[in-house]
């Protein structure tokens, strides 16, 4: 199937109020909703991440966008022949999600994922609260999504076989220094566009449901700004500014209202695909990104 990005997300949290103080005033978007949901702007188009109430705090869903109606049914029948339970989007969640269609279905882990296409545009102008020039979205995706995969090669021949992602690179970690701890794979793909990775999976369950999602800005100082916002907030860092060996991002870590991590960061590489051979990455950065300060 021609998935060309990640549209949206969808969060779940048991305090809205919460997170449009942390979207705002830390991530710098605009926000716009009532007491059951949020709307998360980032670019020209109506949102990019969707806050919903709820008892739980945790991820929903990803939102992956197609060409138009007939690559959605592309999309479906191909989900279908692989034995996919595939449930049409009634027309609520479609005005919900401001999209012409869309469909869900989960991985064989669980993970919920959307696929929609003709997404409602205001074109009405990025303002940022808190001055932030812009994130890099448009045909690279909203970002990306980390997601766990404890069923990781049952996951991973879903992702490449069924819905056509590619790999990037891949990748193992260990949690701790301690060279007993077993290593858990990720493998980082890619959709139909340039951004290094759109989704990765990782070989570990997660309690709230995802690893951490990522979002781009465009320029080193938009992230040492929002790094500011970050400890004049009080908001918890899971990992220090740092920059990764794959994509090259620069970018750090930390807490979300919905308990798992964000990234946010610049500068990410813009891969030609038909040059580009995947590899093995043995170190996670090549400085900074210390995780341990998530821990303390």
């Amino acid at each position: 199937m021609d998935i060309r990005g990640l549209g949206y997300v969808t969060l779940l949290s048991s305090d809205l109020a919460q997170w449009r103080h942390y979207a705002s005033q830390v991530l710098g978007t605009m926000v716009s909703g009532d007491d059951e949901l949020l709307y998360l702007k980032m670019d020209e188009r109506h949102y990019r991440v969707l806050v919903q109430n709820s008892a739980e705090n945790g991820f929903g869903a990803c939102g992956w966008e197609v060409a138009g109606k007939a690559a959605l049914e592309q999309a479906v029948s191909e989900l279908q022949q692989a034995d996919v339970q595939v449930t049409r989007g009634t027309a609520a969640e479609a005005e919900l999600r401001k999209v012409q269609e869309l469909v869900h279905f989960s991985d064989p882990d669980g993970n919920r994922h959307e696929i929609f296409w003709g997404p409602l545009q205001d074109f009405a102008r990025f303002v940022s609260p808190v001055g932030v020039k812009g994130f890099v979205t448009n045909d690279l995706g909203m970002g990306h999504v980390v997601l766990p995969a404890p069923a990781f090669e049952r996951c991973r021949d879903f992702y490449e076989q069924v819905m056509g992602f590619g790999l990037s690179d891949l990748m193992k970690v260990r949690f701790t220094p301690d060279p007993a701890e077993p290593q858990k794979r990720i493998h980082f793909l890619h959709c139909n566009n340039g951004r290094h990775h759109s989704l990765a999976i990782f070989e570990c369950p997660m309690p709230h449901g995802c690893v951490h999602m990522m979002v781009e800005v465009n320029a080193l100082d938009e992230v040492g700004r929002a790094l500011d916002r970050v400890h004049a907030n009080g908001v918890k860092l899971s990992a220090t500014l740092g920059q990764h060996t794959n994509d090259q991002m620069i970018s750090f870590y930390i807490k979300t209202p919905s308990g798992f991590d964000l990234e946010y960061g610049c500068d990410g590489l813009v891969v030609d695909w038909d040059r580009h051979t995947p590899f093995e990455s043995t170190v996670v950065s090549h400085w900074g990104h210390d995780f341990s300060v998530g821990r303390q």
